[in-house]
């Protein structure tokens, strides 16, 4: 009989080892501190310059002494770009007998561009950040027209049947490129 009691008796030490180490699991499991986080999501875009050269008063013209001739091109950074210098080239070099001292036909480059150093026709400006994000036009001729003296000969006139003023624009990236004639290197006419 001595033996039933021992292996009762070892059931008995087996049985409650088995419970306090369930009971322990159980109860550490909920006793431990815990702590998590929400996700942070990244999202990355790319940054853009969209602009468009665009004129509003046509592509052929008549001179007429004294007679100013409307001519509107603008170059609009569009909505949604990153900050830039803003180019314009005004090519004038088929503008033949205008290009003499009296400028009988000409135009003058509206306020806000400056002269390129060492690039002949080409104007730049820069675009901040914020004009660039809501969208900005810009006049390139002074008041939107070509001026005609009302001192122009017919003979002088008649030059003009060739002449041709020619306009392009480009916009490269302010954003580590803080030099304008660095940016303008970028330019590919």
């Amino acid at each position: 009989m001595k033996n039933k009691k021992t292996v009762s008796g070892k059931m008995m030490v087996v049985m409650m080892s088995l419970m306090l180490v369930v009971g322990l699991v159980t109860g550490g499991t909920i006793a431990w501190l815990t702590s998590k986080t929400e996700q942070v999501k990244n999202t990355f875009t790319y940054g853009d310059i969209n602009i468009t050269l665009a004129e509003t008063t046509g592509d052929k013209y008549t001179i007429i002494p004294g007679t100013n001739i409307e001519k509107d091109p603008k170059v609009t950074v569009q909505a949604g770009s990153e900050a830039c210098w803003l180019f314009v080239k005004v090519d004038d070099s088929k503008w033949p007998g205008f290009k003499d001292d009296n400028k009988k036909v000409g135009y003058a480059i509206e306020s806000g561009w400056d002269a390129l150093d060492g690039e002949p026709g080409v104007y730049y400006r820069f675009v901040d950040a914020t004009d660039a994000k809501a969208g900005v036009s810009y006049s390139v001729l002074q008041n939107d027209q070509i001026i005609v003296s009302n001192e122009l000969t017919k003979e002088e006139a008649s030059a003009a049947k060739t002449a041709t003023l020619t306009f392009q624009a480009a916009a490269v990236q302010y954003e580590n490129l803080t030099n304008v004639s660095t940016a303008y290197d970028e330019v590919k006419w």
